[in-house]
């Protein structure tokens, strides 16, 4: 049995490949992918949906990535997103108006809705995974911090721990292949002993359930280990929380990066206005 979970995990993964991507801003980074998220959640519209994940994977391309290899990060979710995707499709079916009924059989009701809302729904997660890869994937951790330690920064005047707080989140998602890797060496552990891990049908979430509580425990414990090592680590490099202190990376913003700021705002102007064709 093979357990690929850390080759599969892109979000918090850096690829350095001297793109154009790779050398904006981490600051213009940050503002775009937060108004291509508002973007993709304002818009109700399949073809507004089509045509962002369209531009992702054209950002992805110019950034020197595959498509394939930024979409990999789905696989490791993917049986639990198909089962939800399915319970939305059955239960969705009885809200009005519901327009042509395609299935109807008892309590089972397929719709021209329902399937509108589930296909809006897979694009919709297709669009934030990318998104989120992306970010993480053309932007190092350490320039992703100062990035959003900066824009944070008018926050200190009403006593935001500003510096704090951008570096929990990029902890956090640093953190997120490294668990991955534990997780992945737990489950060959376990397999290697006779458990039964990585055998539950995706359509009984009760054996994925019983399947994935042994793994959460030692998962947990790990995290926690870890944890204490890196506060270890900070403590002996003399980190105070709080403490005014300079930097050693210095970010350079060009006209590039504007141009890249106010095709963004175009972009979710765009998809907040022009909702074709939309459903309610």
């Amino acid at each position: 049995m093979e357990f690929e979970l850390l080759r599969n995990i892109t979000i918090g993964q850096y690829i350095p490949t001297n793109s154009v991507v790779h050398r904006l801003d981490p600051r213009a980074k940050i503002l775009s992918a937060i108004l291509l998220g508002m973007a993709i959640s304002v818009t109700s519209s399949l073809i507004t949906q089509i045509l962002l994940i369209l531009l992702l994977f054209s950002i992805a391309k110019a950034a020197r990535l595959q498509v394939r290899y930024v979409l990999r990060g789905l696989l490791p979710s993917l049986r639990v997103l198909i089962f939800l995707f399915i319970i939305q499709l059955l239960f969705q079916g009885w809200r009005e108006p519901s327009g042509p009924i395609f299935v109807e059989w008892y309590w089972l009701r397929i719709t021209e809705y329902s399937l509108r809302v589930v296909t809006l729904g897979i694009l919709r997660v297709i669009e934030f995974f990318v998104l989120l890869s992306l970010l993480t994937l053309t932007t190092p951790a350490t320039q992703l911090t100062h990035g959003l330690e900066i824009l944070l920064s008018p926050l200190r005047r009403i006593g935001v721990p500003v510096h704090e707080v951008a570096l929990m989140n990029m902890i956090a998602l640093r953190f997120i292949p490294t668990l991955a890797e534990e997780l992945e060496q737990i489950m060959k552990a376990q397999a290697s002993r006779g458990g039964r891990v990585g055998q539950a049908r995706w359509w009984r979430p009760d054996q994925m359930a019983r399947e994935r509580i042994p793994l959460i425990v030692p998962l947990f414990l790990t995290a926690l280990r870890r944890s204490e090592e890196l506060i270890l680590a900070m403590e002996a490099r003399n980190y105070v929380s709080g403490a005014k202190r300079t930097r050693f990376v210095r970010l350079g913003w060009t006209t590039l990066d504007t141009l890249t700021i106010l095709l963004m705002i175009c972009i979710y102007l765009l998809a907040w206005q022009i909702q074709w064709p939309a459903f309610n």
